[in-house]
């Protein structure tokens, strides 16, 4: 299926110009199609945001993660951010599987610290993968569930979607988009996916149309994809 992943991305890169990464992990199992660098992860890195504020300061995240899941508020995640720490964050990466650290340094003045941590479409699909057997994780996963309409697009589209995205300009000024989701198969089992956008023009609007592509072209592929790790 890693053949298949490829030809999505392919497909998508060919029709708009950029790059497409495609990753979907299961339990011991990660394919990836096209381009699996690592990138900043935006607004994606709030999933585990949310979950180190569930597990250390659950009135703080009943109050902010709501904003700053289904609308990716950034002032909410902020304000989550003060009453964590990066360990806090590091351990909920470490949980799902995923092997990085948040980025504690201010690499870009008008951007977050923690919207500039790298990380590869393969590793937020692991992360994606694991989020239903992680401490914490099932009121973001509730969250995830229910995105504001305008950040719903490219994974979004998928039955069953629980997801959450990012985005962002270079430092050239181009867009990069970035997904991480769990959608359901035909069998009612949950996929874990991820997505990362680079689209030529570097405009949004291109990066939204590459991601809704993608995902009308994963559509037909789910039943064929590995399940989540749990």
């Amino acid at each position: 299926m890693g053949d298949a992943l490829a030809r999505v991305a392919d497909s998508v890169a060919a029709a708009y110009g950029g790059s497409v990464g495609i990753a979907v992990a299961g339990a011991g199992e990660t394919l990836v199609g096209g381009d699996d660098g690592a990138y900043p992860a935006w607004s994606t890195i709030k999933v585990p945001i949310a979950i180190a504020a569930q597990r250390v300061a659950p009135a703080d995240a009943q109050a902010l993660a709501p904003a700053m899941i289904q609308a990716s508020d950034n002032a909410a995640a902020e304000s989550l951010w003060s009453v964590i720490t990066p360990p806090d964050v590091d351990a909920v990466l470490a949980d799902t599987g995923v092997q990085a650290s948040v980025n504690t340094t201010k690499l870009r003045p008008e951007f977050s610290v923690f919207g500039q941590t790298l990380l590869t479409a393969s590793q937020e699909a692991t992360l994606a993968s694991h989020l239903a057997c992680v401490a914490g994780a099932g009121p973001v996963l509730t969250l995830m569930g229910s995105v504001n309409a305008d950040q719903a697009y490219g994974l979004g589209h998928l039955p069953g979607a629980r997801l959450k995205g990012g985005w962002g300009p270079d430092v050239q000024g181009s867009y990069q988009v970035r997904q991480l989701a769990r959608v359901a198969n035909s069998r009612g089992e949950d996929v874990a996916l991820a997505i990362t956008v680079l689209p030529a023009d570097g405009t949004y609007a291109t990066g939204q149309a590459m991601a809704n592509e993608a995902a009308n072209q994963l559509a037909p592929l789910l039943d064929a994809l590995p399940t989540a790790a749990c």
